[in-house]
């Protein structure tokens, strides 16, 4: 019997596999363990990113961006009005984003600088990090986290939000092109795009090409992103393998970790193996039902930590540092989806009536 399609599988659970739930929550969770060594030891200490650990580390962002893309083409499909779309990701991703640097930038920092309060409040960099609501990205408040092994940043998980920005603008700009009657140009731009950072990357250290960095950039990020989105639209012709799921696995965590500049070329096997993982479906715990703390996870990870290892200078060892923030980033985040995510999420049911108010008006301008 030949293996079911990755849609077949999706309807086999119901349209909502447990997978993704837990695999967001784990992606999250490593993204918090793997900040340890470096909030507790510096920027430069890769404890937690050599082998074996490598072998973990190196996929978790990659998959998160292609878990991302893979269900954002479904929010796509079902809303495929850009002002629904583009609605929803602002309730998802904003709210969030928003009471995360307010909370940072109001109550963290001035329990925690250095600097009189006077002085706090009228630098130019507290006026710089409460911009991060928009997605330009600042790491600095006036004298908050000075005596850290990671010195000023504040929260440096905030690296990625443009390149997620930038993602649902690409989309955006896809489903202007009919990105769904054109599913090839997925495809197409994957490879584009690969390409480019390619060459970007020769020209930029030529002729010392040995000298190239091998980091998965945000660049890298947005091509998995795309391989994502990609699988997500090729659903039908895919299939849903265990054996081509464990072939994707071995090619796609070895191209990141032990193939040189295999990064540049991983996007579709490391797409796979989280689409893979994610239709599985196990039994779903209560506690999960409803809620997604993940981006809770992610958003508040880094700033925890920064506080504990602030707040005890003792505890700058990467598992006693992961031990005491853990716990404290879990409440938080579900703080943040009950109070802030869920109803902001909940404002959704007003987006079809604005989209056909804003055709109507635009429908008036042009007669």
């Amino acid at each position: 019997m030949p293996p079911i399609t990755l849609h077949q599988r999706m309807i086999n659970t119901g349209g909502r596999p447990s997978g993704f739930d837990y695999l967001r929550l784990l992606l999250a969770l490593f993204v918090v363990w793997g900040h340890t060594a470096e909030i507790s030891y510096g920027q430069n200490n890769t404890i937690l990113w050599d082998m074996p650990f490598r072998l973990i580390m190196r996929p978790v962002l990659p998959m998160f961006f292609a878990l991302s893309g893979f269900l954002v083409a479904g929010s796509l499909e079902r809303n495929p009005s850009q002002t629904v779309f583009l609605g929803l990701r602002i309730l998802r991703i904003y709210p969030a984003l928003m009471v995360e640097v307010l909370i940072a930038a109001l109550i963290i920092g001035p329990l925690l600088t250095s600097v009189p309060l006077a002085d706090y409040f009228t630098d130019a960099k507290f006026f710089h990090y409460l911009v991060n609501v928009t997605g330009h990205i600042s790491y600095l408040l006036p004298g908050v986290f000075e005596h850290n092994p990671v010195r000023n940043t504040v929260n440096v998980q905030l690296w990625t939000v443009r390149f997620e920005l930038a993602c649902y603008i690409l989309l955006s700009l896809l489903m202007l092109c009919k990105l769904l009657q054109r599913r090839y140009l997925a495809l197409v731009l994957n490879a584009a795009l690969i390409l480019y950072i390619v060459a970007s990357k020769a020209y930029t250290h030529a002729p010392d090409l040995a000298g190239t960095p091998e980091c998965v950039t945000g660049s890298i990020l947005v091509a998995h992103f795309l391989a994502g989105l990609t699988f997500y639209l090729y659903r039908r012709e895919l299939p849903w393998s265990p054996v081509w799921g464990m072939i994707a696995t071995i090619i796609g965590v070895a191209l990141l970790t032990v193939v040189p500049y295999g990064e540049y070329i991983a996007s579709l096997p490391v797409a796979y193996m989280t689409v893979w993982l994610g239709l599985g479906n196990p039994h779903k715990l209560a506690v999960l039902k409803g809620a997604d703390y993940s981006y809770g996870i992610f958003l508040y990870g880094a700033l925890i930590q920064q506080c504990i290892a602030a707040i005890f200078p003792w505890s700058h060892e990467w598992w006693i540092n992961f031990l005491l923030s853990f716990p404290i980033i879990v409440i938080i985040a579900a703080a943040s989806w009950h109070i802030v995510e869920k109803p902001a999420l909940a404002w959704r049911t007003y987006l079809p009536v604005i989209d056909v108010a804003l055709k109507k008006r635009f429908s008036k301008k042009r007669s």
